[in-house]
């Protein structure tokens, strides 16, 4: 393996610097059609009639339909290309959005948030692959960690703008529905609906991916064979010890930080007047987003700093989390809490591409897809079992107690990861 050089955005050929605009536009445009319903989705919901036990359910639809298609959908992209699956995937979002916005019966909108799993198993993993191939192919031997990086900041700006906007749309324009029936809501997932078109739109004239067959016996050959690719993946993940030891460590990862995300409102609200708490939760989770934009964009100088050695760079960041976790559970005040939860946003930016970067290195084109849809499964699994650990906890001790708890699966991953980092050693960079 050729060494890698090190990544110069003004160094890289004009095609590799135009991929990369392109797709930064993409994420961006793509994350903000989803942010524009992140902060209004359970209000929405309540306002249709639905209990908190409905809401509970319609999640489940989703977490459900997601696990289940994820893989499959996964080898699909490998087979018959990552374009042709993102656009079936939009198609999915716009039924969705659709079926919620002319919908209050819970069945429907369980139809809806089905749509929503359908969606993001058909998301993962497909331009991801498509960004790192072509990126590859453009670039050679360059260092595709600060390429992924500009790609996650612009994926974390997407849903930091919709979800400001998302929650200021019904205010300003959602008495202007309800005269005609409609709820304050229904602003924010109209306006999503209309971004998510332009979406598709943008993803049919500027995604460029050379077209394999799309025939009914082409499409029948390509789900025909993803049996074989998923087994081909799951192979390659269990013989490979640098796929199974990250996949492991990530597993661990989200173990401990996915119910601090869920969480932390519960928190952080008692903490606040309750006269503005709602509207201050609402800009906080906006400031998470913003953070996590700052630290992917941050990531790759502090990759710098520990000579592009990936592991070595995760190893270091998943260590100062679960120093940052611990942190968090023990702010008593929320201006404490803000400071501490900030730090940690940024840390989970910084963490995502040398992750993604140790993978890709991994992977060849003909299973990307497949693999970028193992590890979104796997953490997915482990983030459903992370929240049911602490969230035991917390009802037996308390959110604090149970953060701390978690923060020791973070511990885990780093000595994983660092183990990683000792295997990797002697390897090229």
């Amino acid at each position: 393996m050729a060494n890698e050089v090190e990544f110069s955005f003004n160094a890289l050929p004009e095609p590799a610097r135009r991929h990369i605009r392109v797709f930064q536009i993409h994420q961006f445009l793509d994350r903000f059609a989803m942010g524009l319903t992140v902060a209004v989705v359970a209000l929405a919901l309540a306002d249709r009639g639905m209990d908190l036990f409905q809401i509970s359910l319609l999640f489940g639809v989703y977490s459900i339909t997601t696990m289940a298609m994820e893989l499959p959908f996964g080898g699909l992209a490998d087979n018959i290309g990552r374009k042709p699956v993102f656009l079936a995937a939009v198609v999915a979002s716009l039924m969705s959005l659709a079926l919620f916005l002319f919908a209050s019966d819970f069945y429907v909108l369980a139809m809806s948030f089905a749509f929503i799993g359908f969606g993001r198993a058909l998301r993962s993993g497909t331009l991801d692959a498509w960004f790192v191939e072509t990126f590859k192919a453009n670039a050679p031997n360059v260092d595709v960690q600060p390429a992924l990086a500009k790609a996650q900041w612009a994926n974390s700006m997407g849903l930091a703008v919709g979800a400001v906007l998302g929650g200021v749309l019904p205010d300003a324009f959602g008495s202007a529905g309800q005269r005609y029936g409609l709820s304050i809501y229904d602003a924010s997932y109209a306006a999503s609906f209309a971004v998510m078109v332009g979406v598709l739109i943008y993803t049919i004239f500027a995604i460029d991916e050379k077209p394999r067959p799309l025939s009914p016996s082409a499409l029948k050959h390509g789900f025909a064979n993803v049996p074989s690719v998923i087994t081909g993946a799951g192979l390659l993940a269990l013989k490979h010890p640098t796929l199974l030891v990250l996949l492991t460590a990530l597993a661990f990862f989200i173990m401990a930080t996915n119910p601090v995300e869920v969480i932390w409102p519960t928190y952080a609200k008692p903490m606040l007047d309750q006269s503005y708490a709602n509207t201050a939760i609402g800009a906080l989770t906006a400031c998470y987003f913003f953070s996590i934009a700052f630290g992917a964009s941050l990531s790759p100088y502090i990759s710098r700093i520990f000579k592009r050695r990936h592991a070595i760079t995760l190893a270091a960041v998943f260590a100062c989390l679960a120093a940052v976790q611990v942190a968090l559970a023990m702010q008593g005040s929320i201006g404490g809490f803000v400071g501490a939860f900030i730090a940690y946003s940024i840390l989970l930016g910084v963490s995502e591409t040398p992750a993604s970067s140790i993978l890709h290195k991994c992977v060849e084109d003909r299973q990307r897809s497949t693999m970028l849809s193992l590890r979104s499964l796997i953490q997915q699994l482990g983030a459903a079992l992370g929240l049911v650990l602490v969230g035991a906890m917390v009802e037996v001790y308390s959110t604090p107690v149970a953060w701390i708890f978690g923060a020791g699966f973070l511990g885990v991953a780093a000595i994983l990861v660092g183990v990683l980092a000792m295997r990797l050693r002697t390897m090229p960079r």
